[in-house]
């Protein structure tokens, strides 16, 4: 963990433009003011390029995708990459639904994403890797870092499979992060706060393998010990902990005080 990039972050409060579902707004937008970043929550086509040229990244999360949002999403992806700034795609729930297949292939078929985040099970399906799923959720069982060298190779990207050890591909080279509690599995938009979090770390100088294992090695460890805190009883009471987790410094998560 570098904690040059959350220091970066805190600094200078990147903007992130979110076009993301509609169940974890409220969530994603609080995880991230703790952590340090800006979110601006803007999915209407209409202003949808001007919002990401006012910002430091976008973050294009497709849980609750509509027609009008798709257009959106790939007019907000276009101006990022003309901008010059991150664009952070998580296909949440594409092997779910023709729709959602069809509406991940038309962002990648015009923006390119500086990172694409997801399950196993989504991001195998990216890359025609034969995986079990469930809706939104992994089920299967394989190689995840053949998945992750898959993705990022065809994409031209980063790549970032999320489960029990988080699998980061540069395109070249294979990290491994293992911070995390399973309670993230119990509330819902755990991993879409990630990639939130994640958008914000890559606005930062440092080389992007060292932003995204920062990413996710904080966001786990940010679990860990809000998990532990006497009062947490369940997913209910770990929620308002692991926010407030969010806001510590690194020294601070990894000394464990309570």
């Amino acid at each position: 963990m570098n904690k040059k990039v959350v220091n970066s972050v805190r600094e200078t409060s990147p903007l992130i433009h979110h076009l993301t579902n509609q169940v974890v707004m409220n969530f994603t937008a609080n995880g991230l003011l703790s952590f340090g970043g800006l979110p601006i929550m803007a999915k209407a086509e209409e202003e949808a390029k001007d919002i990401a040229k006012l910002a430091d990244g976008v973050l294009i999360n497709i849980g609750t995708l509509t027609q009008q949002e798709l257009r959106a999403m790939i007019t907000a992806g276009k101006s990022a990459n003309r901008k010059g700034i991150p664009v952070v795609l998580d296909p949440v729930g594409v092997a779910a639904t023709a729709f959602r297949t069809s509406a991940v292939n038309q962002i990648l078929n015009k923006v390119q994403p500086t990172v694409i985040k997801g399950n196993a099970g989504e991001l195998a399906h990216l890359v025609q890797i034969p995986w079990e799923t469930k809706g939104v959720e992994s089920l299967g069982d394989g190689n995840g870092e053949e998945i992750a060298y898959k993705v990022a190779e065809t994409y031209q990207t980063t790549a970032v499979v999320t489960g029990k050890t988080d699998i980061i591909c540069t395109g070249i080279n294979i990290v491994k992060n293992d911070t995390g509690h399973p309670i993230l599995g119990k509330i819902t938009g755990a991993g879409c706060l990630l990639g939130s979090i994640l958008s914000a770390c890559l606005t930062t100088k440092d080389p992007i393998e060292e932003q995204v294992l920062t990413a996710v090695e904080f966001y786990g460890t940010a679990a860990e010990h809000a998990v532990n805190n006497s009062d947490v009883t369940g997913p209910g009471s770990f929620i308002p902990h692991f926010i407030d987790a969010l806001s510590l410094d690194v020294d601070e998560l990894l000394r464990g005080d309570l």
